[in-house]
C-alpha cells in the first residue's frame, strides 16, 4: 500500500511539473505565438505589454518568459515588447516571418449574414462591446493549463487564417478553426477555467468564452445548446454545450477560437497534434 501511494504521489508531482513547464507551440508568424525569454530573477514577476495590451508571463526552466499572441495583420520584421520589472522599464525585441494564407470562397444563403442591414449593424455593434469585454478580461494566474484537450472529435473543415470571400465579397480572415460534427455532439472544456460570457450573437450564434487566465481565452461558436452560465468555473473535460449551426454557417460545426492578449491566434498551437 505504501509503495502504491509513493508511486501515485510521484506521478502527481511529475504531472504537476509537466503542467508548470508546458508552453504553446511557437510560430513566429502573423497569427502565431512567440515565446520570448525575459529574466532569470524569479523574485519579481515582470509586467509585459505588446501594442498596449498586457501579455501572459510564466515561469519556465528557471526564468520568466512572455507568451505573445501575434495578430494576422502584423507586419513582418522586428516587434517590441515593453517590460517593467522592479520599477524599471526596458524593451525586448522579437521577429516574425511572413506566411501566406490561402483564400476560401463560401456561399451564404442568408444574404444579411454577409451584408447586414441597419438594424443588424446596431445589434452587431452592441454585441461587439460584450465580446471585447470577455476577451480583454485579465485574470492573474501563475500557471496556464496547457496543453489543452480537444473539445470534440471531428473533421477539420476550416483552417485558421484563411482569407474568406462570402458570396463574392472579401471579408475578414478566419479567426479560428472549424471542426465538422453532427448537431448535438457534446463539446468539452479544453481545460479548467471560468466562463466569462455566454450569449447569442449575429455572426457567431450561440457562443461560450472560457477564461483560462492571463488573457488566454477559448471561444466556442455556432452551438446548438449551451450548458454553462457566465461566472461558472468549469473543469477540463466537462460538457459545456453541443455542436449546432447558429449564426453565419453553412452546416453544423464547432468554430474553435483561441485569444491571447486580445489577439485571435492559431488554435492548433495550444493542442496536441491531431
Amino acid at each position: 500500500m505504501m509503495i502504491r501511494f509513493f508511486f501515485s504521489l510521484l506521478s502527481l508531482l511529475v504531472s504537476m511539473q509537466v503542467l508548470a513547464n508546458s508552453l504553446p507551440k511557437q510560430a513566429a508568424i502573423p497569427g502565431g505565438v512567440v515565446i520570448v525569454p525575459l529574466s532569470a530573477d524569479l523574485i519579481v514577476k515582470p509586467k509585459v505589454t505588446f501594442r498596449g495590451k498586457q501579455v501572459a508571463v510564466v515561469e519556465h526552466e528557471s526564468q520568466w518568459v512572455a507568451i505573445v499572441g501575434v495578430s494576422l495583420s502584423s507586419k513582418v520584421g522586428a516587434q517590441t515588447l515593453s517590460v517593467i520589472q522592479k520599477g524599471k522599464g526596458s524593451e525586448v525585441l522579437f521577429h516574425i516571418e511572413d506566411k501566406a494564407y490561402p483564400t476560401q470562397h463560401i456561399t451564404i444563403a442568408n444574404k444579411r449574414k454577409v451584408n447586414p442591414n441597419k438594424s443588424d449593424m446596431s445589434r452587431i455593434n452592441s454585441e461587439s462591446a460584450v465580446i471585447n469585454a470577455a476577451l480583454r478580461h485579465w485574470t492573474d494566474k501563475s500557471v496556464l493549463p496547457l496543453p489543452f484537450s480537444w473539445p470534440i472529435e471531428g473533421q477539420v473543415s476550416g483552417l485558421y487564417g484563411r482569407r474568406r470571400v462570402f458570396n463574392g465579397l472579401p471579408r475578414r480572415p478566419h479567426s479560428g478553426m472549424d471542426i465538422a460534427a453532427p448537431t448535438g455532439t457534446e463539446i468539452h472544456a479544453p481545460a479548467e477555467g471560468t466562463v466569462r460570457e455566454v450569449g447569442n450573437y449575429f455572426f457567431n450564434g450561440n457562443t461560450i468564452f472560457i477564461d483560462h487566465g492571463q488573457g488566454l481565452v477559448t471561444i466556442f461558436c455556432h452551438l446548438d445548446r449551451t450548458d454553462v452560465v457566465s461566472g461558472q468555473i468549469v473543469k477540463r473535460g466537462e460538457v459545456i454545450g453541443t455542436v449546432g449551426m447558429t449564426g453565419r454557417v453553412t452546416g453544423p460545426h464547432l468554430h474553435l477560437g483561441v485569444s491571447l492578449n486580445d489577439t485571435r491566434v492559431e488554435p492548433r498551437l495550444f493542442f496536441p497534434a491531431r
